[in-house]
């Protein structure tokens, strides 16, 4: 009899953990990061292809938008309205959203052994077309979203979009030039929107200054230099007899303007 007992007790224990790993194993980290990653990518798809009837499968009833520039968005029907509004109401202007790799990352929610949530965070970059343009990288910003599991389905109830600022260029590797070449860059330039620009040759080094400004540029081939900090590119031009005439200042690939190398 004790020894039925024994068995008992056993075999209950055995049905008692088999229970918990089912649910372990039909809802672990790994799993539940895999469908948000997965959900994630398809609302972002119908983010960049303006496609709001995409966007707004993932979006709860009752979302919460909270962005650091932009303010306060409650509810999906104004969510969706904002990105018609916002995104996709000019032909000419494009934005589309790229998460950075390594930066995401999902972490689980959970009661009574059971996942009922999640929330993502990460980083990511904007890309800008406009008129036909390239594409350029815009901007920087890290997101915080949460994702609840009702009646089956995942959605999103919160939003925190902050920390939006310009997005560094691409590191750039500057080359050697030397001193004389320098020189031949070095005056005060003049132009539609810059009334003196004063560019001169401090021990090799190259730097333009601008309303008391000092800015180094670095070259990139024999006639144009590049800024660390912005995605701004300087094309000195020279006229037929190898002169220099005037310096282009090129941003995001498109000319800003033009300057006239004045003495």
């Amino acid at each position: 009899m004790k020894s039925i007992v024994c068995i008992r007790i056993v075999l209950a224990g055995l049905l008692s953990l088999s229970g918990i790993y089912s649910v372990q194993a039909q809802s672990t980290p790994e799993e539940l990061s895999k469908v948000i990653l997965q959900k994630d990518s398809l609302f972002w798809k119908g983010y960049n292809d303006c496609d709001t009837s995409l966007t707004g499968q993932f979006l709860a009833a009752e979302i919460e938008f909270f962005h650091d520039k932009g303010g306060i968005t409650k509810g999906r029907q104004a969510m969706q309205e904002s990105l018609k509004k916002n995104l996709c109401s000019d032909n000419n202007y494009r934005l589309r959203r790229e998460a950075i790799p390594g930066t995401v990352k999902v972490y689980p929610l959970a009661k009574n052994n059971e996942i009922y949530g999640a929330i993502m965070v990460g980083e990511h970059y904007f890309y800008v077309t406009k008129n036909g343009k390239p594409e350029f990288r815009d901007g920087h910003a890290s997101f915080n979203h949460l994702w609840l599991k009702k009646d089956g389905e995942w959605k999103m109830e919160r939003i925190l979009s902050y920390d939006h600022h310009e997005a560094a260029p691409d590191a750039k590797t500057p080359i050697k030039l030397p001193a004389a070449v320098l020189r031949q860059y070095a005056g005060l330039y003049k132009g539609p929107q810059t009334d003196s620009l004063l560019i001169r040759d401090e021990k090799g080094v190259l730097v333009m200054i601008s309303r008391n400004k000092k800015t180094t540029i670095y070259p990139e081939s024999a006639n144009t230099f590049f800024m660390k900090e912005r995605p701004i590119v300087f094309e000195f031009i020279r006229d037929t007899k190898k002169k220099v005439t005037s310096l282009r200042v090129m941003e995001h690939g498109a000319l800003a303007e033009e300057l006239t190398l004045v003495k």
